[in-house]
């Protein structure tokens, strides 16, 4: 297995990590998608890499508790999901961009961001505010007030990701985040990205490697539920060689790492 560096150096003081998880077991229906998984992240932006069916989404919604852990331990903002009124107030801390989601195509995009603040439990008199400042920070500012149904898919992602911000969570989830934006948006997507990073701990599904090479501060490789990798950006770039797959010293990386973790077995 390839070395594992931890992700922060520092760690905010009332807890030791956003995300803390320890022999993680979750499932995917019948399947054991996420096995005996060890994971700590701080404050910054986690790539999550890993081949179609490595566990990715099913991690990311054990992490919105979406999903409960098989077993395990798991800890978030430095305490456990657990239920009822702890529950409401972690999720209420937490932002999520699942890869698929459902909304009103009679809403507005303000509409839309709106209602997600008010399930996120955001204070009423502060709503305004926060919507308008997630929907310019995605850069439909120009459009906020035109219905889902009339936006482009590339739009609709981008309002997806205002709503997964609006509450300025302390732990940012997004799955695939950046599937249907152009070129343009998203070297924007990674600006944002860079900036939220400073105060909260952003993990990015994805199967882009060169969007975990440009915009984080880690990368969190995955296969088959386990952890293949941890580090950053710059030793999975230096991890592969001429000789291994990819157009790229990243995706050369990447593609070494996941032979070595499977060799290893």
């Amino acid at each position: 297995m390839a070395r594992v560096v931890t992700a922060a150096e520092t760690a905010p003081a009332a807890y030791a990590w956003e995300i803390d998880a320890t022999g993680l077991r979750v499932r995917a229906g019948r399947r054991l998608a996420v096995n005996g998984l060890d994971l700590r992240l701080g404050p910054g932006v986690h790539g999550l890499l890993g081949p179609n069916g490595a566990g990715k989404t099913t991690l990311i919604r054990a992490l919105a508790t979406v999903l409960r852990p098989e077993s395990g331990r798991l800890e978030l903002l430095g305490g456990t999901p657990g239920r009822g009124t702890r529950l409401r107030e972690l999720r209420s801390r937490i932002g999520y961009l699942p890869q698929e989601f459902g909304y009103y195509r009679r809403f507005t995009v303000r509409e839309f961001v709106e209602y997600l603040a008010w399930l996120k439990e955001v204070p009423k008199a502060r709503v305004p505010d926060l919507v308008q400042h997630a929907i310019e920070r995605v850069g439909l500012a120009d459009r906020a007030d035109a219905r889902m149904k009339t936006l482009s898919g590339g739009m609709v992602r981008r309002a997806g990701i205002a709503q997964a911000i609006v509450n300025d969570p302390d732990i940012l989830l997004l799955d695939e985040p950046t599937a249907g934006l152009d070129p343009a948006q998203r070297m924007q997507f990674r600006e944002l990205l860079q900036q939220l990073g400073t105060h909260t701990c952003v993990v990015v599904s994805t199967h882009l490697v060169e969007d975990v090479a440009a915009a984080c501060t880690s990368v969190v490789l995955v296969d088959e539920g386990r952890l293949a990798f941890q580090g950053t950006a710059a030793e999975l770039a230096a991890a592969g060689s001429a000789t291994d797959i990819g157009d790229s010293p990243s995706e050369r990386g990447y593609t070494a790492l996941l032979a070595r973790h499977r060799e290893a077995r």
